[in-house]
């Protein structure tokens, strides 16, 4: 039987997790930017990413796997090239910045390539993606972290659901934004399933001794997806990101190194500004029109209405301001627990 749901309004689901992660000795602008991706990650409907989180990170920082308080520090390489390592900060701190740094180096440069190292689960990647977007850039965005992803004939977990995220400001609409990761599902998702009681998706997830399974309660490692490629752009990036920072994740796993199994993630950040190549107007038109003649597409089956990336999340989020996000009684119950731990008051629901 699926969870009984109820309604929170979006806007006061933003406020709460701020006030929340404050009262466990997060900073205000560090908890708001961590409010601020939850809330854009359950309102689109990627709830595997949402507040369901909000208890692992506060467990993060009490174990100090994240830093509450991190020390980050940039670095310029070269005119666009950065280096941002961010003291374990957690992903909407680091990867938000790094964002922010991309695009004032590429309103200069043309293009900014920001390294970021030593982060903790950036979240939803699209996120930032669209952050760029919306800046009027173009953003390729690529993260690795800790092996949690099946191989091709081998065992053990042995690299990590790395996701992609591209973003491409479109005109009069929102804009283009491809956010997958390298695994048929995400870890996070196959929470969820549990949470519901369902079965997995067939071939999508194998227990710890590599056995393919639909039970979420037993699987424990995604498929990459597409076998070798998803398990090859997973590696990609983590010889992207990580070696190329200095600070590689898979090798020192697979080693068994001291301090190897030390929660981390890293990430590379591209930003270009349109503009650099002609006029961002008429680019962002063209966009437009690729974009709509996708959607004007004759569908197969009569009725169904054809999309492009972001337009799905895109529904969702319109759907949920107007009429609130649903969030399972469990999840209700450890946020309002951990709020009256603190002497907060619980968050309210309309249904």
């Amino acid at each position: 039987m699926a969870p009984v749901k109820k309604l929170v309004d979006a806007s006061e689901l933003n406020s709460f997790v701020t006030s929340l992660l404050v009262a466990y000795d997060v900073s205000q602008d560090h908890a708001q930017r961590m409010a601020d991706i939850f809330t854009w990650s359950n309102l689109r409907g990627v709830d595997s990413h949402g507040v369901a989180r909000v208890p692992r990170y506060v467990e993060l920082f009490d174990k100090g796997e994240a830093n509450r308080n991190p020390q980050m520090k940039e670095q310029i390489l070269r005119p666009a090239l950065a280096m941002l390592d961010a003291d374990f900060a957690p992903g909407a701190v680091a990867l938000g910045r790094a964002v922010d740094m991309g695009v004032e180096m590429a309103r200069s440069q043309g293009v900014a390539w920001v390294q970021v190292k030593h982060t903790v689960h950036a979240g939803a990647m699209g996120y930032y993606a669209e952050r760029a977007a919306n800046q009027g850039m173009l953003a390729i965005i690529m993260l690795a972290g800790m092996p949690n992803m099946a191989y091709p004939g081998a065992r053990p977990a042995a690299v990590a659901t790395s996701p992609l995220a591209i973003g491409v400001p479109a005109a009069d609409q929102e804009p283009f934004l491809l956010d997958m990761a390298t695994a048929t599902i995400a870890l996070g998702k196959i929470k969820q399933y549990a949470l519901r009681g369902e079965a997995l998706p067939e071939n999508s997830a194998v227990t710890a001794e590599g056995i393919p399974t639909t039970d979420a309660e037993q699987a424990k490692m995604p498929l990459p997806l597409g076998g070798m490629k998803g398990a090859g752009m997973s590696l990609a990036f983590e010889l992207i990101t990580s070696v190329l920072s200095g600070v590689p994740v898979v090798a020192p796993v697979h080693a068994r190194l001291e301090g190897a199994k030390r929660h981390r993630q890293n990430a590379s950040v591209i930003i270009v500004d349109p503009s650099a190549f002609g006029d961002a107007g008429q680019f962002q038109s063209q966009v437009a029109e690729t974009l709509n003649s996708i959607r004007g597409l004759a569908p197969v089956a009569e009725g169904d209405q054809i999309g492009v990336p972001g337009d799905r999340g895109g529904a969702t989020a319109a759907k949920r301001k107007a009429n609130g996000i649903p969030l399972p009684e469990k999840i209700l119950g450890e946020l309002n627990d951990m709020a009256e731990a603190k002497g907060l008051a619980s968050l309210a629901t309309t249904s």
